[in-house]
């Protein structure tokens, strides 16, 4: 059986219509996107974050990025790397923005974790430049677990870093720069 050309015409109608209009879907959706604008300069667009880096600036010394990363930590054992003096150790601040913390109050406590015993320093003096000399803990390597906690608090930004003794003089990091 044979179909008129108009019935034939008729009947092919509804998937030349559907043909085009997912065509005319299809050149919309890829008009929006293409027309979407470009994120703002420094905007997340969900790739990598840039991340904080701090710099720990001596290889012999104890380092840390405080629990919030809102300042880094580096303990100076001694006088090999630099001069701090005799009976004193020296602790250096950075911001997270990686710049010296000047003027800042720091309280450090040093206890022992098994008897609860406290030692308080005797002094810190600031240098105004990013470094506190320490005197009245001279002596970090006592027998048995020791915590020292370090609280750096400046403009009302506080945050703090612990370092358990003995276990952190036996990962010593080389200087260079570190990420939270």
């Amino acid at each position: 059986m044979r179909l008129k050309p108009e019935r034939k015409a008729a009947l092919m109608e509804p998937k030349n219509k559907r043909k085009t209009w997912m065509a005319a879907l299809a050149l919309f959706v890829i008009t929006a996107c293409l027309a979407a604008p470009a994120p703002a300069k420094g905007q997340y667009t969900g790739g990598p974050v840039r991340q904080k880096l701090f710099t720990k600036h001596f290889n012999g010394s104890l380092f840390k990025i405080t629990k919030y990363a809102l300042y880094s930590v580096e303990v100076l054992l001694n006088d090999k790397e630099y001069p701090i003096g005799k009976d004193t150790i020296g602790i250096i601040i950075h911001s997270d923005k990686d710049e010296d913390v000047k003027g800042a109050a720091l309280s450090i406590t040093y206890r022992n974790v098994d008897t609860g015993r406290s030692i308080r320093p005797a002094a810190i003096v600031d240098k105004k430049n990013g470094l506190y000399i320490v005197s009245g803990l001279d002596h970090l390597s006592r027998p048995g677990r020791w915590q020292l906690g370090i609280t750096v608090n400046k403009n009302g930004v506080k945050d703090s870093a612990n370092f358990e003794l003995p276990g952190a003089f036996k990962k010593l990091y080389p200087k260079g720069r570190y990420a939270p």
